[in-house]
């Protein structure tokens, strides 16, 4: 071996001596970049890489993650229409399914080895320790609130761009409608809405939850009878009719189940029905509760909206295009560069 060889040599490994160290920061530098620590209803959340398998416990986060472009891993069953809404089913054919909102499978959660779990506390406080041994667990304070579930899923998986461009655009269908139904009722604007849900033997007036804070986001009131209510009545006597006296009442129905059908129909044959000021002037809607009460996220909460374009007549804004499921079809929750917008969408 020459002089000139030998010296090439000894330089070339110095050269790596010198490098590795570089090397190792530069490494620990990317995965400090990729790691995130994420303040939720349990705590703060660390997340030492951005999610690949996501497992969403209750519907409003499954709703979040397909508005989101997440294809999760796992989901709970649908409280009506089983196992999944129909406005979801594209997005997530194929996907495990772990059992009830109430009640999870916890087993099926670890077997499908998440690195993610989006929960809320007012479901799953009991197994948050179970939850948090399985995967690193987000969870957001109730189950209703869309902006919150939407925030909450971006900032845990990386994708706060899209969050914000589903929010600005919500925000601008809010504005545009309250323009046009007060430009279209004037003087009756605004008007006070009574959301009903009837079951087998009873019905339910909602004052909060989900289509309650959307109402109210729109600028409808609420009838003077459920203001401080808490989540509204159950009423059992046809005598309480009276307190549903508002200027529009929105039915929520389950058409598929026979018993609510004939209750419904026992009810609004009364003749204190008839004497209800929505009934009287033809404001009384039928609407989906998938969209109204069940769904819980923006998809969701954008259909309800659409629901109450049609029911008033309002023409929806030009060049429109309300997010959909369609998006997601067959993606996964690959990782993404932090705030990077998903492609699909």
């Amino acid at each position: 071996m020459t002089t000139r060889a030998r010296i090439r040599r000894r330089w070339l490994a110095m050269l790596l001596v010198t490098l590795m160290p570089w090397g190792a920061i530069a490494l620990a530098s990317v995965e400090a970049r990729a790691s995130r620590s994420v303040a939720n209803a349990f705590g703060d959340t660390h997340l030492p890489a951005p999610p690949r398998r996501v497992v969403t416990l209750y519907q409003g986060a499954t709703d979040s993650a397909v508005a989101l472009g997440i294809t999760p891993v796992g989901v709970v069953d649908s409280w009506l229409e089983p196992p999944m809404y129909r406005y979801l089913r594209d997005a997530l054919a194929g996907v495990e399914h772990v059992g009830l909102e109430t009640q999870p499978n916890l087993e099926k959660v670890a077997w499908l080895d998440p690195d993610l779990v989006v929960a809320t506390r007012f479901r799953h406080e009991r197994v948050r320790p179970l939850l948090e041994k399985i995967a690193p667990t987000v969870a957001t304070g109730s189950v209703f609130d869309f902006k919150a579930s939407l925030a909450l899923l971006a900032e845990a998986t990386g994708r706060e761009a899209r969050a914000r461009e589903l929010l600005r655009d919500w925000d601008e269908r809010v504005a545009d409608f309250r323009r046009r139904i007060a430009d279209t009722l004037g003087g009756a604007w605004p008007q006070k809405a009574a959301v009903v849900r009837f079951k087998s033997d009873h019905l339910r007036l909602y004052s909060t939850g989900f289509a309650g804070s959307i109402l109210d986001e729109l600028g409808f009131e609420q009838p003077d009878s459920v203001q401080d209510q808490g989540w509204g009545m159950k009423l059992t006597s046809e005598e309480n009719i009276p307190v549903m006296n508002a200027d529009v009442i929105f039915v929520l129905l389950e058409p598929d189940d026979p018993a609510i059908a004939e209750n419904y129909r026992h009810w609004t044959s009364h003749p204190l029905w008839q004497r209800l000021d929505a009934v009287q002037n033809r404001r009384v809607f039928e609407v989906d509760a998938v969209n109204w009460i069940m769904g819980g996220g923006i998809l969701a909460a954008n259909a309800m909206l659409d629901d109450l374009y049609a029911h008033y007549g309002l023409a929806t804004p030009r060049g429109h295009a309300l997010p959909t499921a369609a998006c997601t079809a067959g993606t996964a929750a690959q990782p993404r560069a932090q705030d990077e917008e998903p492609a699909a969408c």
